[in-house]
């Protein structure tokens, strides 16, 4: 009787191992459909360049051009990085709108302070401080500055 026990027991591990391995490999999940079969999500846009960014964001050069968090300045903030943007454009040939990306990767280099980014580095700037640079700069490239 001992050996018949000892059969039974390895044909039951047995399945079990071979349900293990099939549920892993046709991916179960709880609460999906079994009728509809699980589809891939679509790929991520691309950025209008054409290179994939390393994080939304950043250009593929590593200019930071959109901060997720809402502009935050004064009137007078504004229109001092609104002038220094646009000053900065009018020294360099181009179309303005060309030069946005330009621009704030001079205003974002190390080191780098001016009227642009209040006489403050870049990376000292919170995030709602460096979207309205970015909004200012916009704003100097459609000549919006007001």
């Amino acid at each position: 009787m001992r050996v018949r026990w000892c059969l039974r027991r390895r044909l039951v591990w047995s399945a079990v191992v071979v349900a293990a391995v099939v549920s892993a490999g046709t991916g179960c999940t709880v609460g999906r459909d079994p009728a509809r079969p699980s589809v891939p999500p679509p790929p991520a846009p691309r950025p209008s360049s054409g290179w994939p960014s390393a994080r939304p964001g950043v250009s593929p050069s590593g200019v930071t051009t959109r901060v997720d968090a809402p502009a935050q300045s004064t009137e007078e903030e504004y229109f001092q990085a609104c002038h220094a943007a646009k000053t900065w454009m009018q020294e360099r040939p181009g179309d303005p709108q060309a030069l946005v990306e330009a621009y704030l990767a001079a205003v974002q280099a190390p080191r780098a302070s001016g009227a642009g980014t209040w006489n403050v580095p870049w990376a000292r700037l919170s995030p709602a401080q460096q979207a309205a640079v970015i909004v200012a700069a916009r704003a100097a490239a459609a000549d919006e500055c007001g």
